[in-house]
């Protein structure tokens, strides 16, 4: 087999089931399968993770005729932590543009160091843009401004909790991608029959303009947020 793999796999993990989802490069469903989980018992479980994992590895890997290099987890539990701020900037009529918003990001995220404390950043959401007293749910492109303000919602996750998945994973020769929150994936979700799996890639992909997105190596010559926000691209 070869040392890495072009498919991509998602694991769903709640309190009720864990599923395990691979996709083909044209989004095409390979091999699913699911465990019912005892809701008696914690809502994150490492030994049953562990267990799931050990059984379906092999059997992916040996569909996929490739070795997995990492799965991405798609987490419905109450682990999360929500921050919710409002940024305001003073613009003195000029274009809102990438270094002024970034301006409000980088103060936002200073405000909440105490409280992140040691906790990793999963999701980070602009919800809605007030301009000289006008209010809008994306941002309008050259537009001038006196003042703007931003309401924004952070989603942050337990450190502790990522370097369990981690520890796991390690034992599979897998990395840990990507960590969403399955209850903000679900709301982007317009029909019952939707797959869940499919929105978590296209949210990874930038599928909501209106939320930061992090990348994680970057040239060290540029800007902190110019690094991470892509949301002029």
């Amino acid at each position: 087999m070869k040392n890495r793999t072009d498919h991509e796999i998602f694991l769903f993990i709640s309190k009720e089931r864990l599923i395990v989802s691979v996709f083909s490069e044209t989004n095409q469903s390979i091999y699913r399968k699911e465990l019912i989980r005892d809701t008696n018992i914690n809502n994150l479980n490492f030994d049953d993770l562990d267990f799931f994992l050990n059984e379906h590895i092999f059997k992916i890997e040996k569909k996929i005729k490739n070795f997995i290099k990492k799965i991405s987890i798609i987490l419905g539990t109450d682990d999360f932590f929500p921050i919710e701020i409002s940024l305001k900037k003073n613009n003195y009529k000029n274009l809102i543009d990438l270094k002024s918003l970034s301006h409000l990001l980088n103060n936002g995220k200073d405000c909440c160091k105490k409280t992140i404390g040691s906790r990793k950043i999963v999701h980070m959401i602009i919800e809605n843009y007030q301009i000289d007293n006008n209010y809008y749910s994306y941002l309008p492109k050259d537009t001038e401004a006196n003042n703007f303000s931003i309401d924004v919602k952070i989603i942050c996750i337990s450190n502790n909790i990522l370097k369990n998945f981690e520890k796991i994973f390690k034992k599979y020769q897998i990395s840990l991608g990507k960590v969403v929150n399955a209850n903000y994936i679900s709301k982007f979700l317009k029909k019952d029959d939707e797959d869940i799996f499919l929105m978590a890639k296209k949210i990874i992909n930038g599928h909501n303009p209106n939320e930061v997105k992090f990348i994680e190596k970057a040239n060290k010559n540029h800007g902190f947020f110019e690094r991470f926000f892509n949301f002029f691209s």
